[in-house]
């Protein structure tokens, strides 16, 4: 059977995991009587919460006698792991592009890894329903995009066709018929080459997502680049410096088939395939029969330019509310995930019972975290810390900087350019995108950016949308100012009382509401004014035995600000912690005791 193997590039939410939905439906992979969850293909619960695409998934259709692989691949930059090993495995990519949004920085990111390759795009202008859709400007986008990219003239002359996800179908022209996905089948077979491989060398494949199945071990998925494998054949593995890691045999073969994978006896080269039955194999090495001594070509990865630390829970409220609470769980759970995610970098941190955490932005860290907290674990997070570098011929000190693109209403523009540049931004263009919006576009330090989304969310009354896109290393820009005001501290442990909460309603904004557990050293809201402030939030009304003439007034309390963990984590300082617990997430002082921290302050050290 033919193959052609393809990867689907998009930004966010611009409906490549509805897209794959309707071929899959189309092609026959489903039975008429299926039940299908919508967006199949984002099987991971936080997937389907946050609408978005974190790992890349494999799946399979045969139209006209040709098998085709279609990898969904993550939109969001900071999954950019698992995008470059993705395209080394297709050869071919089709691009989703909103027909309102047009070409974002995350759709960039990816197409230039693509382009690079030589892949030759599809370009698919999706939602063309939507009310202010803009086809023929967004045609005249990517090209610019794709020639900004440095395409050739071959990938400059891409194929279009215009297709609304949801509804199921595809034209070549924007007032076609309008019936199915059929185009789009049909240019991907004829746009899109067959794999090139040699199918007469030996067995030879590069391990590109890993997994750990309770029933079958480490599953490794790549695409098969020579020879044929069979079932129980011996195989070693190659690490990139040609050295082995170890010697095994296959002892499962599954081929994708729609959603499902099924065991089969043998593959070919060309085909995508998940094996089973090594114990030590990873991401980026060769798997090979044992006469090959070579390790096949494998994609470097972007460097991880953001660190944390995860430490064990040391609160007073630590083992009550989840079940591995161990600084060993937490160590084995963190280096499980960097078998898996080549973008995630684990070291063991010189505080005690702590672990430095390395990826690529503050949403991969947040998500592994969450995915943690998920799985029963208590964690304190400490603020998030741009990694540095020397540049060698210079001597210079550089830090990572970042492409923002921000879309929002014209009367929050001057608002949104002066935060920028306080985080020492710099505007690259500023123009209109019609509807009463603008664009702007600014290179910024990724320190600048830690803690600001919410800042920004606030500032434009949650109607801008902001993407960013890592750009390169620069020279250190200076200080940058970060949180003005101070923290409210409680100075007691038990539970607040709605008595206490209400004369403390002056001092600032709450993060806690009445009957809320609180301990010495955690921050239960923020000062208005830029010292730290110690309070009592569990005192109770003094009772008397004399009756007022008239009844205690009602004590009414403003709605606490209550954070998620993206939000909890962008707000710390560097002498505070987010405590992470399956059913809490608490802010807290990293020395709980107030004479330990005066004594840290003095001493100008908080680590």
């Amino acid at each position: 059977m033919d193959i052609r193997n393809i990867a689907i590039i998009a930004h966010v939410d611009h409906g490549k995991t509805t897209l794959v939905d309707q071929l899959l439906k189309q092609s026959g992979s489903f039975r008429d009587n299926q039940h299908v969850a919508e967006r199949a293909m984002d099987s991971n619960d936080l997937e389907r919460e946050r609408g978005i695409t974190i790992l890349a998934k494999c799946t399979s259709v045969v139209w006209k006698d040709t098998r085709i692989n279609i990898i969904d691949t993550p939109g969001h930059a900071d999954f950019g792991g698992e995008v470059e090993r993705i395209l080394s495995m297709v050869d071919g990519a089709v691009v989703l592009v909103d027909s309102a949004e047009g070409a974002l920085p995350q759709t960039k990111f990816v197409v230039g890894k693509a382009l690079a390759r030589g892949l030759k795009p599809i370009v698919v202008v999706n939602k063309i329903d939507r009310g202010d859709a803009r086809p023929d400007e967004v045609h005249n986008e990517i090209f610019d995009l794709f020639a900004a990219l440095g395409a050739n003239d071959e990938q400059l002359d891409f194929p279009m066709l215009y297709a609304s996800g949801r509804q199921g179908w595809a034209d070549t022209e924007i007032e076609g018929p309008r019936k199915d996905l059929s185009p789009l089948f049909d240019l991907i077979l004829s746009h899109v080459p067959p794999p090139k491989v040699n199918k007469d060398a030996p067995f030879a494949m590069v391990a590109t997502i890993l997994e750990n199945d309770n029933f079958l071990g480490r599953v490794l998925t790549g695409r098969v680049e020579q020879g044929t494998a069979k079932m129980n054949m011996p195989v070693h593995v190659l690490r990139p410096d040609g050295s082995v890691v170890e010697t095994g045999r296959l002892t499962k073969l599954l081929s994708f088939r729609g959603l499902d994978r099924v065991p089969v006896e043998e593959v070919e080269a060309g085909d995508i395939v998940a094996v089973a039955g090594l114990s030590e194999a990873t991401i980026p090495e060769t798997i090979a029969a044992l006469e090959v001594k070579e390790p096949l070509p494998s994609t470097p990865v972007d460097p991880p330019t953001l660190s944390m630390t995860f430490r064990l829970n040391d609160g007073p409220l630590g083992g009550r509310e989840g079940k591995k609470v161990t600084s060993r769980q937490i160590r084995d759970r963190l280096f499980k995930e960097t078998e898996g995610n080549i973008a995630i970098r684990v070291s063991e941190s010189p505080e005690s019972e702590a672990f430095e955490v390395a990826g690529r932005g503050e949403l991969q860290l947040g998500v592994l975290i969450e995915q943690m907290r998920r799985e029963g674990f208590e964690l304190t997070i400490g603020r998030p810390r741009v990694l540095f570098r020397t540049n060698e011929e210079t001597g210079e000190r550089e830090e990572p900087f970042e492409e923002v693109l921000i879309d929002v209403d014209e009367p929050y523009s001057g608002v949104v350019v002066e935060k920028m540049a306080l985080r020492k931004g710099i505007m690259q263009d500023m123009q209109p995108s019609g509807g009463g919006k603008v664009r702007l576009s600014f290179l910024i330090p990724s320190r600048g950016l830690i803690g600001y989304h919410g800042e920004f969310l606030t500032d434009t009354r949650g109607s801008g949308i902001m993407n960013r896109l890592f750009h390169g290393y620069q020279p250190y820009v200076g200080p940058i100012p970060g949180r003005r005001n101070g923290s409210l501290i409680s100075s007691e442990d038990g539970a607040t009382t709605q008595y206490s909460l209400f004369s403390l309603q002056d001092r600032g904004t709450l993060f806690v509401d009445a009957g809320e557990k609180v301990y010495v050293g955690m921050i239960i809201g923020e000062h208005s004014r830029e010292n730290d402030l110690e309070v009592n939030p569990v005192r109770e009304k003094k009772l008397t035995n004399i009756r007022a003439a008239g009844k205690d007034e009602a004590l009414l309390l403003i709605p606490p600000r209550k954070m998620n963990l993206e939000q909890a984590i962008a707000y710390i300082e560097d002498d505070e912690l987010v405590e992470v617990t399956p059913s809490a997430v608490r802010i807290r002082k990293r020395y709980l005791d107030p004479h330990e921290r005066k004594k840290r302050e003095r001493s100008g050290s908080v680590d």
